[in-house]
């Protein structure tokens, strides 16, 4: 089905369900951020990769969960996690991001002419799951604005290597007034796979980040009065892991673009 370029708006789409989010992404209608969409569903990062590295990016992601909560696994070759949902890892996702011997070299809506026979997936849960139940508790986020990502950075803190696999921890940034951190804190500890408890609460320079206002994905946020910087581990820390290696080629969901699953969130609580 040739990819359609009417654009719905954001806010329409709050109100939209997994399974329907998912076919307006697949056809093309929906290109955007999912941070906020389909409340109470896990959405989830995806890594795909030629089979023949797939056992040591496993134990990457096995020796490091915070950063790489594994959620679900396709067998080679296919590009269905039916654990997840009636998914085509292919084509479900808004935006996804090409890397060959290690470079970004383009980004396109879906996969399907690159597919190999030879590919593995791997699924990650995201922190843009637990928006909705932070919302609930009364913690807010303030929105930084419509088409706009999470700030990510790079920090110093070493993630645990495999074979070719290493490098230091991503984290995702959100502004949370003083008064909600504990809260926070509290709420996403219960979701393990979706990142777990924040990295670091306070003085990012304590992890090796310098210039809040220049991130290195997604978009620079000011910090209000009340408000401190909270961070989570972030699953781009795969990506980078995945840069080192230089691989011939890998694909990831583009930063803020995640795909859409079936699984209810509440379910994965630790």
């Amino acid at each position: 089905m040739p990819r359609q370029t009417i654009s719905p708006i954001y806010e329409d789409l709050r109100r939209v369900d997994a399974n329907m989010l998912r076919r307006l992404v697949r056809t093309g209608v929906y290109e955007g951020h999912t941070g906020g969409l389909a409340r109470g569903k896990l959405q989830v990062n995806v890594v795909i990769l030629p089979r023949s590295f797939a056992s040591d990016f496993h134990q990457f992601c096995v020796r490091n969960p915070k950063p790489c909560p594994l959620v679900g696994l396709s067998r080679a070759g296919s590009p269905l996690i039916p654990a997840l949902g009636d998914i085509d890892i292919r084509t479900d996702a808004p935006q996804y991001n090409i890397y060959r011997f290690g470079e970004l070299t383009g980004r396109k809506t879906d996969i399907i002419d690159l597919w190999q026979d030879d590919f593995a997936a791997f699924a990650f849960g995201s922190s843009l799951t637990v928006e909705a139940a932070l919302a609930e508790k009364g913690v807010r986020l303030r929105r930084i604005g419509c088409g706009k990502a999470l700030p990510k950075f790079r920090t110093r803190i070493e993630t645990c290597r495999a074979g070719p696999f290493g490098g230091e921890m991503v984290v995702s940034m959100r502004a949370v007034r003083r008064c909600d951190v504990d809260r926070a804190r509290a709420l996403t500890a219960r979701f393990p796979h979706a990142h777990g408890s924040p990295i670091h609460v306070g003085e990012p320079s304590i992890i090796g980040i310098y210039d809040m206002m220049a991130p290195d994905w997604g978009d620079a946020v000011d910090l209000m009065d009340g408000e401190v910087p909270v961070f989570w581990a972030s699953s781009i820390t795969a990506q980078e892991a995945l840069s080192r290696a230089e691989l011939a080629i890998s694909i990831t969901v583009s930063p803020g673009h995640m795909l859409i699953t079936d699984v209810d969130a509440r379910a994965l609580h630790g």
